[in-house]
C-alpha cells in the first residue's frame, strides 16, 4: 500500500507542484514541503517558484498572497477553513471608512491580513520588514494594522508615530511578562527570543525581538546552548532540527490550533482533488499587488 508521503511525492512530480509549509505548521507537514519559512520567505518564493501548481500550508491569507503574487498559477490552501483570527480583525471597508476620515494617512497592512483588505492599503510588511517600512513613511500620517502589539514594536523602535488598530495575535498576545519570567528563572542562562507579535512588556525581558527567520539565525550563530522562545510553539521543529544539541524552552500553551489543521492527510487530498483553491477577482489581485510588491521591495 502507498503511503501518504508517497503518494504526495508523485502527485508533485505529475502535477509539478511545490508545496510551502509555515514554520507554525506541524513537524510532520514541515517534513513534507520543499520550502519551510516565515510569511515573507515564502510569499517571495511563491512568486519565484516554477511551479504551475501552490500547495500553502498554512492559514488562508498566506494562500492568497502566493495568489496576488502569481495569478497565473493555481494555489491551494489544504485547510480552506484555517483563518488566521488576527486577520479577520481588520477588513477592506473598515479600511475604506479610516481612509475616508484620514485622506492623507499611510496605510500599512501586515502581511497577515485577508487579500480584500489589503486592497486598500498603501505597502504591507511583516515581522522581518516592519521597522523598515515604518522609517520609509517617516513624516507622513501612518496607521499600522491589525496588529497594534507589532505597531507599538515598530513605533518604538523608529521613533515613527503610528496609528495602532485594536487588533492582535491571541497566541502571541497570550504569553504574558508573568510567564517569560517564569521560564527565565527556570532557565536563567538562556537566551531570551521575543516575536514582535507579542506584548511590549514581554518583548521588554527579551534579548531579541524578531521574526520566526531571525531566530532561527540568531540560534544558529549564539555560543549559547539554551534559549526561551517567545513565539508559537511549532518553532520547536526547525530550531531542534537545525541545531542539535541545544534547547530551546517555550511557553507550551502558546498553541495556534488553526496552523495545526494542516495534516498531511488534507496535504494529499488537496494534491488529489484541488480541495481549497484560492480564488481571487481580479480587482483584488490587481488592488492588492502593489502593497504587497512594495513590501518585498522593502525586504
Amino acid at each position: 500500500m502507498v503511503s501518504v508521503e508517497d503518494r504526495i511525492r508523485q502527485l508533485k512530480k505529475e502535477k509539478n507542484a511545490v508545496i510551502l509549509a509555515h514554520n507554525y505548521t506541524t513537524g510532520e507537514v514541515q517534513a513534507l514541503a520543499d520550502l519551510v519559512g516565515d510569511s515573507l520567505g515564502l510569499s517571495v518564493e511563491a512568486a519565484r517558484t516554477g511551479a504551475d501548481l501552490i500547495v500553502f500550508c498554512g492559514v488562508t491569507f498566506m494562500g492568497e498572497t502566493a495568489k496576488i503574487l502569481s495569478p497565473g498559477k493555481t494555489v491551494l490552501v489544504p485547510e480552506p477553513d484555517a483563518r488566521c483570527a488576527m486577520a479577520a480583525m481588520c477588513t477592506g471597508e473598515q479600511l475604506r471608512e479610516y481612509r475616508r476620515a484620514h485622506p492623507g494617512c499611510v496605510i500599512i497592512g501586515y502581511v497577515n491580513s485577508t487579500a480584500e483588505a489589503k486592497k486598500e492599503m498603501d505597502v504591507c510588511c511583516t515581522s522581518s520588514n516592519v521597522v523598515k517600512v515604518v522609517e520609509s513613511v517617516r513624516g507622513r500620517e501612518a496607521l499600522l494594522v491589525p496588529d497594534a502589539n507589532l505597531g507599538a514594536y515598530a513605533a518604538a523602535a523608529t521613533g515613527v508615530p503610528i496609528a495602532a488598530w485594536d487588533g492582535f495575535c491571541p497566541v502571541h498576545h497570550g504569553i504574558t511578562a508573568s510567564q517569560a519570567r517564569a521560564l527565565k528563572g527556570k532557565h536563567p542562562d538562556a537566551f531570551v527570543m521575543a516575536h514582535p507579535e507579542c506584548r511590549g512588556e514581554v518583548l521588554a525581558l527579551a534579548d531579541h525581538v524578531g521574526s520566526t527567520e531571525s531566530m532561527l539565525r540568531v540560534a544558529g550563530t549564539s555560543e549559547k546552548r539554551e534559549f526561551i522562545v517567545l513565539t508559537e510553539v511549532g518553532m520547536r521543529h526547525r530550531l531542534e532540527r537545525e541545531n542539535p544539541g541545544k534547547a530551546f524552552y517555550f511557553c507550551e500553551h502558546a498553541v495556534c490550533t488553526t496552523m495545526k489543521m494542516v495534516t498531511p492527510e488534507s496535504v494529499l487530498d488537496s494534491l488529489e482533488n484541488g480541495t481549497g483553491e484560492v480564488v481571487l477577482s481580479s480587482d483584488v489581485i490587481e488592488g492588492a499587488r502593489g502593497a504587497v510588491m512594495r513590501m518585498i521591495d522593502l525586504a
